[in-house]
């Protein structure tokens, strides 16, 4: 059974910093491109990051640049995001997503940037 399980979410001051996981099992987790999506209310969901099987490359999406940073552990089936100096507009519900031969979502988890 495919699953994928986010951890990590929560309510930050603006400024603070948060660090997501992805636990994945099911799947040939290292044959798989893994990136994180988000999706905040009214809009449409939307990459932030991806990595490819190896971690060989990385893309963000241009408002994360420099303030988040997506990593990976093929040994332990994981994938993080860690995200600091976190924005009001950064709120959203955020989704582990693997691509490869089939496409997996997990089930979110929510990030809340408010003071």
């Amino acid at each position: 059974q495919v699953q994928l399980v986010e951890s990590g979410g929560g309510l930050v001051q603006p400024g603070g910093s948060l660090r997501l996981s992805c636990a994945a099992s099911g799947f040939s987790f290292s044959r798989y491109a893994m990136s994180w999506y988000r999706q905040a209310p009214g809009k449409e969901r939307e990459l932030v990051a991806a990595i490819t099987p190896a971690g060989s490359r990385i893309n963000y999406t241009d408002s994360v640049k420099g303030r988040f940073t997506i990593s990976r552990d093929n040994v332990q089936n994981t994938v993080a995001l860690q995200m600091n100096s976190l924005k009001p507009e950064d709120t959203a519900v955020y989704y582990c997503n693997a691509k490869g031969l089939y496409r997996y979502w997990g089930q979110g988890t929510q990030v809340t940037v408010s003071s």
